[in-house]
């Protein structure tokens, strides 16, 4: 009977554990989803499609290893949604700002009322509240020129 104790407790513990990790990850998606709709003066789940969007095709631009560096600073569940659907295998094309803002618009759903280059602006504004200054000074000098002016200077 004693030794079912110790187990029970720390099965007990592992449970709060893992359920304060799961709403702690919910949370901070929550709060960029909210955060960018606060900026753009959208609703939340317009914020949510644009992030994704915009995670999605920064993600496929980058090098392999900028797209793993910019990752590993990503909260969980945004980790989660720049990875979702990701294919490796697919080849690279010309990166120009004009081709990124395409791939954002058809992601993301033609609005015609929305400033796309506006909006990629604001989540990469997000990132840079987020995310290391050395990791964005990477991300953006990964970037062929046209496309940094995407990024404003946070």
């Amino acid at each position: 009977m004693e030794e079912k104790e110790p187990r029970s407790r720390i099965a007990a513990m592992t449970h709060s554990v893992s359920h304060a990790s799961i709403t702690h990850a919910a949370e901070q998606a929550q709060q960029w989803v909210n955060e960018l709709a606060k900026d753009l003066d959208w609703n939340e789940q317009s914020a949510f499609r644009l992030l994704k969007a915009v995670l999605h095709t920064l993600r496929d631009w980058l090098s392999p290893e900028e797209m793993a560096d910019l990752s590993a600073q990503l909260p969980t569940l945004i980790r989660g949604i720049y990875f979702e659907g990701w294919n490796p295998a697919e080849p690279a094309w010309e990166r120009k700002k004009r081709d990124f803002v395409i791939c954002v618009r058809d992601s993301f759903g033609y609005e015609p009322e929305i400033d796309v280059d506006k909006a990629i602006g604001a989540v990469f504004l997000l990132l840079d509240r987020h995310i290391s200054h050395g990791e964005i000074v990477q991300v953006r000098n990964s970037m062929k020129k046209s496309l940094r002016q995407l990024w404003p200077e946070g």
